[in-house]
């Protein structure tokens, strides 16, 4: 991965990366980074343990990280009582 992303931006992805709930493409839009940027980052960051438990996790149908498996009742990225997120600026907590 050649991107440059701090500390702060990685923790979040992987963070987004481990909700169930938080697709592919919402990484992708806010951060800019495809699928496979995210699981190679994974693969990177994480323990090689832990690495296959979020695969398997996210490879089962537990996981909605495809907007394709999502209901078409979810029509956003985030929570509707998430603070505000637009691209990389994440607001205050």
């Amino acid at each position: 991965m050649n991107k440059n992303l701090n500390i702060q931006e990685i923790d979040r992805i992987i963070e987004m990366a481990w909700e169930d709930r938080t697709p592919f493409e919402a990484i992708q839009f806010q951060f800019g980074i495809s699928e496979a940027e995210v699981i190679e980052l994974m693969r990177s960051e994480l323990k090689e343990s832990s690495f296959k438990l979020w695969r398997k996790r996210v490879n089962s149908g537990v996981s909605r990280k495809h907007l394709k498996k999502r209901s078409e009742e979810i029509d956003r990225f985030k929570c509707s009582r998430q603070r505000v997120i637009s691209n990389n600026k994440i607001s205050k907590r």
